[in-house]
């Protein structure tokens, strides 16, 4: 592929195929593109497979914090760093279904429900079908993220109702391994495997921020662009600074101009995948989110807090888009806060 500026039936066409076969070098150059040519290949790809004016509203609740066994060094659950973080039980499904019905009433069409856990016991994983079934029947898309499953687990979620897996690979390959020991990136792939073969939708980003250098965001982006399909959903997390976690030796903030550089990379290499701007938002200005919109990025989570870190306030998010022309089912009107 020839990473330049393209136009006409032609564009058409580059945009709407899917590719599984990226190189390296197709990535940097497209990634190197002077940053107009990047943005136009970029909006015109989302265009061809998106709305350019809508967004996806998601949340995401905690229903199981701190006590994790693995020591992702960026972690604030993890039971191997003094975070402050407490851990916590599963919580009751009652307390579940309530907090998706407030989401869903503030404007979240999708709702995920997130555990801190190397992988869920059969025992746990029978409440959280449980309450994927209730939150189902609230009219939500539903997602999970309780780390590694078997075949027969995720084949038990589907048929309660889940919709989406999130399982993130985090980082590079080359790099990953400076971040966790605990698990294999092999490990994750194979998770991911078996929700596509129990019938779930793949949600699968990572995190930037860490002290990877551009080869390593690239490298992400590549392993998830050459998986057999593509993600449905691909989260980009800013990292977060967090107390006592190994990742703040190394942590740099990405200049801001890369990250909407990688959305745009991010679009092209999955044209038909939802790109979200996930963790880390609080540190973005409005006219960075505006570009990476722009960019390609097409759904965000809404609600104060993400797990343990923050997150925008609502209200802040519906003004933006109101004044962006974006769709979206956030809107002015006061209603409850999440939390």
């Amino acid at each position: 592929m020839d990473a330049l500026p393209i136009r006409g039936e032609e564009e058409n066409n580059w945009a709407a195929r899917a590719r599984y076969d990226w190189s390296r070098s197709e990535a940097e150059k497209l990634y190197a593109l002077p940053f107009a040519d990047l943005m136009f290949q970029a909006q015109s790809t989302h265009r061809r497979n998106f709305d350019p004016n809508h967004v996806e509203t998601a949340s995401l609740l905690s229903i199981k914090t701190g006590g994790c066994p693995e020591d992702c060094g960026y972690c604030s659950q993890s039971a191997h760093y003094d975070t402050d973080v407490k851990a916590t039980r599963l919580m009751n499904q009652e307390s579940v279904v309530e907090t998706a019905r407030r989401a869903k009433d503030a404007g979240a069409s999708r709702f995920c429900m997130a555990a801190a856990w190397r992988n869920p016991k059969d025992r746990d994983l029978d409440r959280v079908c449980d309450m994927v079934s209730a939150v189902k029947d609230l009219g939500m898309e539903t997602c999970a993220t309780l780390g590694m499953l078997t075949p027969d687990q995720a084949a038990r979620l589907r048929q309660a109702g889940l919709d989406f897996y999130n399982h993130n690979v985090d980082t590079s390959p080359e790099f990953y391994g400076q971040i966790i020991t605990t698990r294999t990136m092999q490990d994750r792939i194979d998770t991911l495997a078996h929700a596509r073969e129990a019938g779930l939708k793949v949600c699968c980003g990572g995190i930037v921020g860490m002290g990877e250098r551009v080869e390593d965001r690239l490298g992400m982006l590549m392993l998830l662009a050459n998986l057999p399909s593509h993600p449905e959903s691909v989260p980009i997390n800013l990292w977060n600074e967090v107390k006592g976690v190994p990742v703040n030796e190394s942590a740099e903030r990405p200049d801001p101009i890369s990250l909407v550089r990688m959305i745009a990379v991010t679009r092209i290499m999955m044209p038909k995948s939802v790109v979200r701007l996930s963790a880390g938002r609080q540190y973005m200005t409005d006219e960075l989110q505006a570009l990476c919109f722009l960019a390609g990025a097409n759904s965000i989570f809404i609600g104060n807090v993400l797990l343990t870190t923050k997150n925008p306030q609502r209200d802040r998010d519906a003004d933006l888009l109101d004044r962006l022309g974006v769709k979206s089912r956030l809107s002015s009107r006061q209603v409850p806060n999440l939390t």
